[in-house]
């Protein structure tokens, strides 16, 4: 079928348009750009579409069939300028059901539910979608046409039973793209408190949460994919927001959204495959909450708790059910996480560095949890083996540079910032970056860095590490077995030849700029040397700090 065989619909009866319509959708239905179509063409085919669209009373057969082929002609995103102007976005607004939700008072708890056919609504939700993303005109209009206004309005109604998820999904979607998008950066704070969304949001999310909770099944794939959508939207919300002035209004809304959170993340998913995508925009939120409520994630632990094996998830008498499974979502990341390794650990590290930092009883967890007392693994380099403490480790000399800062920084925390704590579980030389990036290679006497954390702590030494630690090599954290030494049965005259042949060695590695020796600096950083002989002067300029008793 002919593009040009569009404009026919201006002279056809309402059956003729569906079967017209119908021929264009199959034909183009796996086109994504119309690169030789004419701009005025494309604009008379839109305008017949939009002029069939805006009669009252047609089937709503004959309305999907508009819609689809609008989305159809809406994926190319050049020429669009007869799928963005007023006369088309406000029939789309219209048709979406949109306009009779944003004619109704925001202050007002019920609406008006419209009773337009929900199918006809969700292809032009869809539509919106397509011209709203590919289009700046597009997102611009609808930012100030009562778009928002009528979206956020609309989910009054999702506790209906009659209302489709679709409606709901895409409700969303349209939402999510008109508070991401740089252009609609102002219907942010519009969204949050003059139209109450942030509350209405998170009662979907609490409603969804009931729901499944009722069926006893737990979150089906539908209720994940609308809870995702509506993290995403709460993220955008939530990303400029600044969080050491948060007034009582912000704190209670924080509260219960870190409430809702924890049960997101103890709720069981139908779906495993969902789950993953489910707990990442969970993390991504938390990153852009104030950590100090993040004690929301705790719970006392109940008689109920009390029945069941909870080594795993009891400490200080708090249920930590919830840190834990963000520990085994970090777990799974590690483990599978062999692309875009940036993208899925650093928002979880920098969760944790945040949860860990501001909350005693979640860093002493997950201490326990990731570096719990050393015993005979103190054999194997910190970095060979299974644990969460061995696949961190190996991160420390990962080449994505943000996440060996963000493992190195959490690892840090939970040694409360100890540097002779954070060499004993890591090695010297896997921690070396972290100690100069903070000025600590020259420890003086302090050994630790000065941070908000408690002092009543116990010795975790155990038996085991105290019997080996005296033959730990500091440089790579394990225990290694006395060695000859290679210089016995030398002359004095072999070992200075040999010495000799070392600085000679250095100094041509440097010459050729292959190494870059360096001396610890005042500041605790490393100071590059011009020459090698000053390797030998100020030998003894780099003490190591005091060995702290190792608690927590």
């Amino acid at each position: 079928m002919e593009f040009s065989e569009l404009k026919s619909l201006n002279s056809c009866t309402e059956s003729e348009v569906v079967s017209v319509l119908e021929k264009f959708i199959t034909s183009y239905s796996q086109v994504f750009s119309f690169p030789d179509l004419d701009v005025q063409l494309k604009k008379e085919c839109v305008e017949a579409i939009l002029r069939w669209l805006k009669k009252p009373q047609i089937a709503p057969k004959t309305s999907i069939a508009c819609l689809q082929a609008f989305r159809i002609i809406s994926r190319d995103k050049t020429n669009m300028q007869s799928l963005t102007n007023e006369n088309a976005l406000s029939t789309l607004i219209m048709v979406a059901g949109i306009q009779h939700y944003a004619q109704q008072d925001v202050d007002d708890m019920a609406v008006t539910i419209s009773t337009d056919d929900q199918s006809v609504i969700v292809e032009a939700q869809k539509c919106l979608c397509n011209v709203i993303f590919n289009s700046i005109e597009a997102q611009r209009y609808c930012c100030k046409s009562g778009c928002v206004d009528g979206v956020v309005q609309r989910l009054k109604t999702y506790g209906d039973p009659d209302v489709q998820f679709d409606v709901k999904f895409f409700d969303m979607r349209i939402l999510f793209l008109l508070t991401a998008l740089p252009a609609c950066v102002e219907t942010r704070p519009k969204v949050r408190y003059e139209l109450h969304g942030f509350t209405y949001l998170m009662e979907v999310l609490d409603l969804t949460l009931r729901d499944a909770e009722n069926q006893e099944k737990g979150l089906t794939d539908q209720q994940v994919e609308l809870c995702a959508e509506i993290l995403k939207i709460l993220f955008n919300l939530t990303i400029s927001m600044e969080k050491k002035s948060v007034d009582e209004e912000e704190e209670a809304h924080f509260m219960r959204l870190v409430s809702i959170l924890h049960d997101l993340l103890m709720s069981t998913i139908m779906s495993k495959d969902k789950q993953e995508d489910l707990q990442s925009h969970i993390i991504n939120l938390l990153i852009n909450i104030p950590a100090d409520f993040y004690e929301e994630l705790l719970t006392p632990m109940v008689d109920d708790d009390k029945g069941i094996d909870n080594k795993d998830i009891e400490y200080d008498g708090k249920n930590m059910e919830a840190i834990h499974v963000i520990l085994e979502f970090l777990d799974h990341r590690l483990r599978t996480a062999t692309k875009n390794v940036k993208e899925n650990l650093a928002p979880i590290l920098h969760c944790l560095c945040e949860a860990c930092r501001h909350n005693r009883a979640i860093r002493k967890y997950c201490r326990l949890k990731v570096l719990p007392p050393l015993r005979g693994e103190v054999k194997r380099l910190p970095e060979e083996g299974d644990t969460l403490r061995n696949k961190l480790c190996k991160l420390l000399t990962s080449p994505v540079t943000e996440v060996k800062d963000l493992v190195a920084h959490f690892l840090f925390i939970l040694c409360k910032e100890n540097v002779s704590r954070m060499v004993k579980y890591t090695g010297y030389g896997n921690c070396a970056g972290l100690l100069a990036q903070f000025g600590l290679l020259k420890l003086g006497d302090s050994g630790q860095r000065k941070g908000d954390y408690s002092s009543n702590s116990e010795d975790s030494e155990t038996e085991e590490y105290a019997e080996l630690k005296d033959r730990v090599n500091p440089v790579t954290g394990r225990w290694e077995a006395d060695k000859p030494d290679p210089m016995a049965g030398m002359t004095d005259e072999q070992k200075e030849y040999e010495a000799n042949q070392l600085l000679n060695t250095i100094d041509k590695l440097q010459r050729q700029g292959v190494i870059q020796p360096c001396r610890v600096g005042e500041d605790g950083r490393p100071v590059a040397m011009e020459h090698v002989l000053e390797l030998l002067e100020g030998q003894g300029g780099a003490e190591g700090g005091t060995v702290e008793q190792d608690e927590d």
